[in-house]
């Protein structure tokens, strides 16, 4: 695209119009010459908007609300932040001799204010100390994927719970959908054009639900007429309401005859053993815990039926902060994925280059 005129230029061309015209040349700082400045930028101001509306009218370069104009042209919308979810273990100070009630909604906290509130109501039965609730972060969006033992105090705590703490991560939170990523659904689907009955008819079904960070589709999984669809939240493995929610959207748009099924994919743990050196003047254990938490990162959901490349976990652990050097010592080779399978980091292992 050719680059717009700065104001100068504009000016500097009016002049230069305006003395071949006349024959005559304004003087610098004369009212004619700041008349002409003004009109310049007032051109220039009309060459941007000109520039921001063709760039609107392109799925390419459209932003904002304009790019979700072109989305729901092509059926799409724009996926809305999704609430991280986990368990929280709550603690009575001592056992009783009756059973305790939780009340759904009952909020817990991290040090740093992010909010989880109880999705169901539970019941402490009598004699024991602990009992597990499942919890949904307050704000959807990816400050709630929290680490283990990040929850640590209640906003108020039911009658007999003296602590509370998350044993394991809170995981799925994602922050609502930017350009970037609808605008690249919105383009695939002009290159993989959906038709009611093909596999990218399913994979944009699946991926238009806000909570599916990946999905694949494998066709005649049960001879002709049969297709399943594997989704994959950012956390990983789909819940069955999310699963039942999936089927009825295609029981309800299938082709007649044609058998949908909506299942689960099938976990693959990959086992990862990585050596670091960290730059001179670096915290060894600061870059080692980043790598962690950056392969951590990276073994979700969008993961599904993707192969595990060293190139790439490479890529990722060489661009960790304060990493010079590194080896991959597991896996060996690159690992070949199916497409209904779902790679989950098994055991973990970053330590200091050998």
């Amino acid at each position: 695209m050719k680059a717009i005129k700065t104001i100068e230029e504009i000016y500097r061309q009016m002049l230069a119009d305006f003395g071949e015209k006349t024959g005559l040349e304004p003087r610098e700082g004369a009212d004619l010459s700041a008349r002409m400045y003004a009109l310049a930028a007032q051109v220039y101001a009309l060459y941007v908007q000109a520039d921001w509306v063709t760039r609107q009218a392109f799925p390419q370069t459209a932003e904002g609300r304009y790019l979700d104009c072109h989305a729901q042209l092509r059926g799409l919308e724009r996926k809305a932040p999704v609430a991280a979810e986990g368990t929280v273990r709550l603690i009575a100070g001592e056992a009783s001799a009756t059973p305790r009630d939780i009340p759904q909604g009952t909020v817990c906290m991290t040090a740093g204010l992010v909010r989880f509130e109880t999705v169901r109501p539970a019941v402490l039965p009598a004699g024991d100390v602990t009992v597990a609730v499942p919890i949904r972060a307050l704000e959807p969006g990816a400050a709630g994927n929290v680490s283990a033992g990040a929850i640590v105090s209640m906003a108020v705590a039911p009658m007999g719970i003296a602590a509370c703490t998350n044993p394991l991560p809170c995981a799925g939170g994602a922050d609502g959908e930017g350009d970037g990523e609808l605008r690249q659904r919105v383009l695939d689907t002009f290159q993989r054009l959906p038709n009611g009955a093909n596999a990218a008819f399913y994979q944009q079904g699946a991926l238009s639900f806000d909570q599916v960070a990946a999905a694949t589709v494998i066709s005649r999984p049960r001879g002709i007429g049969t297709v399943d669809v594997i989704p994959a939240t950012l956390a990983g493995m789909p819940g069955e309401e999310l699963l039942a929610e999936l089927e009825k959207y295609f029981q309800e748009r299938r082709e007649i005859a044609v058998d949908v099924q909506v299942r689960a994919p099938e976990p693959m743990t990959v086992d990862l053993d990585i050596q670091v050196e960290a730059k001179e003047g670096w915290e060894k254990r600061q870059v080692l815990d980043g790598v962690e938490a950056a392969i951590r990162d990276w073994f979700n959901g969008r993961l599904l039926g993707r192969d595990i490349l060293r190139a790439q976990l490479g890529h990722l652990i060489f661009g960790c902060d304060g990493v010079v050097n590194y080896k991959i010592k597991a896996p060996a080779a690159d690992l070949t994925v199916e497409p209904d399978q779902l790679p989950r980091l098994g055991e973990l292992n970053v330590e200091g280059l050998t």
